[in-house]
């Protein structure tokens, strides 16, 4: 009799055998609907061999109810699953679930209907339908879409298809996406770029494992180069997936893109809707989607014929999964090369330590671009003490900078205004009684936002208005803003210079590629000045009239017991520094400091990169951190303080006593409470020859917890909050 072990989206099942109905035809990767009780789950077929499970009696078994109408889950990807589920101890089940992340993919070919503008205007014209109407303009989408888009409720957009304002349009769900042209344009490449290009385009042709490192300084020409093993893929019939850490990013990507193939690729990120989504897993499965741009889920997409990955900005921490999987896109893509036999290739103007690592180790093969392209030249950068150039009271910007943007007014030039910093204030608190505002989830001060007078917590995004009166002691007028944030920034420019068109680009005000596309358009068009930006702009922008880049507080993240804290103030700091002086004109960099003096600040002053790098790697070296030592931690959280603090006493208390490994904890969280939910954590410091995962999974194994107590295990940690 015919038996198949069906891996089933929910971890605590565990793998399920069930028959094969006679006249079936099932292998592994086949994703089939299962019984379980009365009701039908999807399941993956599994090689039985490598998913360990209770054997089932024959005659127990329950027949499997149908295929799902997608193509099999391919061999390379289901290897990828079992290794991410294994290297970052987590379930089987949950890595699948990424890879089944579009439900209405699994329905098969469909037909949706779908709304748009008709031009018609309605009998009775309402504030709200005035503002569905032109919110709306140039959108087609379900009305629930465009209800969001709108920001009104499914009611009123019924009411304006009745009237013929909205009219319905059949759409074919799986419509293919236009092909892209390997040879639409053809670009001068510098001598180093060619020489990198024609590397990756030789190893997409030999289709074998060949994890690359492309390390060029900003404004190089990165982008350039990898598109030509992009276009030897594509004249193969072969698949690209190109991954970008920021969706604020796409935007400018995707013109570039389609100047070079003629087309735009596809998107996989977040803020797809449905049908968007559906398109794009379908068309990603059945191989006509032919260049995938995308977030780090897009990693775990069922690509049919995948020939080549690029990591863009490969050393930007949001490729680290926070939540739910905490896996390294980074690292994972690497993997995902591996298993498909195909070459990959991590690109960056500041790589990873790690990766700098392996490069160094011969296990990446390392390309350089170690200039601008174009004859442009990487800018002049110098510090200013903050100690001894000390901005006017209440103020945050020295003078020195103020001068340098009043030039680049008079000149007609741009500049850029960097701090890691949401917001109007950090901190907003009552001078009359000292009640700071803090947020009843988390244990983090409300941030102020006086564009939209609102307190918001930048870890949960609990709001609340922005009060008139102290909600203590009831006294006005008495709250006062502690600590600078981009918004109040923005407002010393205006008012310092009054002349000055001001942009804060912030994910708060850039939320979205059609946002940023605007952003994008204002800036090239010279209709802002002077840009105020967080971490979203150190990277990918392109904009050749802005010359200065001011560094507000470059001290800021060196605060705080975070390891890479001085590797991620490097890189930041010299991403920003380098959107300075990308075309003809020079460039100039002021880096605001209170400790000149710190490694990291000598570095960027000096452009010494590698001295900072042999620092930063011998520090790295003695504490055993990554790439010489492994770290992990576990965290316990519960939404009863008493219950995550003895869960994680319980867990303390069996900890493993094994060679090579220190286990510091538990100890509360510094976000001691984040979400509503307490959190404890531990942290491990291992050698790399310590098996840690199976270490952690034997430890954590042996104990049961109160349904109320989560336990996440989080491997190579970027944050320790």
């Amino acid at each position: 009799m015919n038996r198949v072990r069906c891996l089933v989206l929910n971890a605590a099942l565990g793998p399920l055998d069930y028959k094969v109905p006679e006249g079936m035809s099932v292998g592994p990767g086949h994703v089939v609907e299962c019984p379980l009780g009365p009701r039908t789950i999807i399941g993956i077929v599994w090689e039985s061999e490598r998913l360990p499970g209770t054997e089932v009696p024959a005659e127990k078994l329950r027949p499997l109810r149908s295929i799902l109408p997608v193509p099999p889950l391919s061999a390379p990807l289901r290897r990828l699953i079992e290794w991410t589920a294994d290297y970052y101890v987590a379930s089987l089940s949950s890595v699948a679930r990424m890879a089944l992340s579009s439900g209405g993919a699994l329905k098969g070919p469909a037909t949706i209907t779908e709304y748009r503008l008709s031009g018609g205007m309605p009998e009775r014209m309402t504030p709200q339908r005035h503002a569905a109407m032109e919110a709306l303009e140039g959108e087609q989408a379900t009305i629930r879409e465009l209800a969001g888009i709108a920001g009104v409720s499914d009611g009123v957009l019924r009411g304006l298809v009745n009237q013929g304002v909205l009219e319905p349009v059949e759409v074919d769900c799986d419509r293919p996406f236009d092909q892209a042209r390997p040879d639409f344009t053809q670009v001068d490449l510098s001598e180093s770029q060619k020489i990198a290009a024609d590397t990756l385009s030789e190893a997409v042709r030999q289709q074998k494992f060949a994890p690359y490192l492309l390390d060029g300084v900003t404004g190089s020409g990165k982008t350039e180069t990898y598109f030509e093993p992009v276009a030897e893929a594509l004249r193969m019939g072969r698949q690209v997936l190109v991954l970008l850490p920021e969706i604020a990013l796409t935007e400018n990507f995707l013109h570039r893109f389609e100047e070079r193939f003629g087309v735009t690729p596809v998107l996989w990120h977040s803020s797809l809707k449905s049908t968007q989504r559906r398109r794009a897993w379908r068309n990603v499965a059945s191989g006509d989607a032919q260049v995938v741009v995308g977030a780090r889920s897009a990693l775990f997409l069922p690509f049919r014929n995948l020939g080549f990955i690029v990591v863009d900005e490969a050393h930007e921490t949001s490729f680290k999964q926070e939540d739910g999987v905490r896996y390294n896109a980074r690292d994972v893509a690497v993997m995902r090369a591996h298993f498909e036999s195909i070459p990959v290739v991590l690109a960056s103007a500041t790589p990873a330590l790690e990766s700098l690592q392996m490069a160094e180790s011969g296990v990446y093969a390392k390309l350089d671009l170690p200039s601008r392209f174009g004859g442009a030249e990487l800018p002049d950068i110098d510090t200013i003490d903050l100690t001894e150039e000390k901005p006017p009271q209440g103020m945050w910007l020295a003078q020195r900078l103020i001068d340098g943007i009043a030039e680049r007014l008079e000149r007609k030039e741009q500049s850029l205004l960097f701090l890691n910093r949401r917001g109007y204030a950090p901190l907003t608190l009552c001078r009359n009684c000292g009640f700071r505002f803090q947020c009843p989830n988390c244990s983090a001060w409300l941030v102020e936002h006086r564009f939209t007078r609102r307190l918001a917590c930048h870890h949960c995004g609990h709001e609340t208005p922005s009060p008139a009166a102290c909600p203590e002691c009831g006294e006005p007028d008495c709250l006062v803003a502690c600590g600078p944030g981009v918004e109040r920034i923005a407002d010393e420019v205006a008012e310092r210079l009054p002349d000055a068109r001001v942009f804060v680009a912030t994910s708060d005000t850039l939320n979205s590629p059609g946002r940023a596309a605007e952003f994008i358009a204002q800036v090239e068009t010279g209709a802002i000045d002077v840009i105020v930006g967080t971490q979203l702009v150190t990277k990918g922008f392109h904009f050749p009239e802005l010359t200065l880049v001011g560094v507000v507080d470059a001290d800021l993240g060196l605060e705080g017991g975070d390891l890479r804290a001085g590797e991620r103030t490097y890189q930041q700091v010299a991403q920003v520094a380098g959107r300075a002086g990308r075309g003809s004109k020079p460039g100039e960099v002021l880096i605001q400091t209170r400790h000149p003096e710190a490694s990291v600040i000598a570095a960027l002053a000096a452009g010494d990169r590698d001295a900072f790098y042999e620092a930063e790697t011998e520090m790295r070296r003695e504490a055993g951190a990554p790439p010489f030592g492994r770290w992990a931690s576990i965290i316990i959280s519960s939404e009863d303080e008493a219950e995550a603090r003895e869960a994680a006493r319980r867990i303390g208390d069996v900890r493993p006593d094994v060679p090579d490994l220190m286990i510091l904890g538990p100890a509360p969280a510094p976000m001691a409470l984040l979400r509503g939910r307490y959190r404890y954590r531990m942290l491990m410091n291992a050698r790399r020859s310590v098996q840690l995962q199976d270490v952690i999974r034997r430890w954590l194994s042996s104990l049961d917890h109160p349904p109320g107590v989560r336990v996440g295990v989080d491997v190579d940690p970027y944050s320790f909050v």
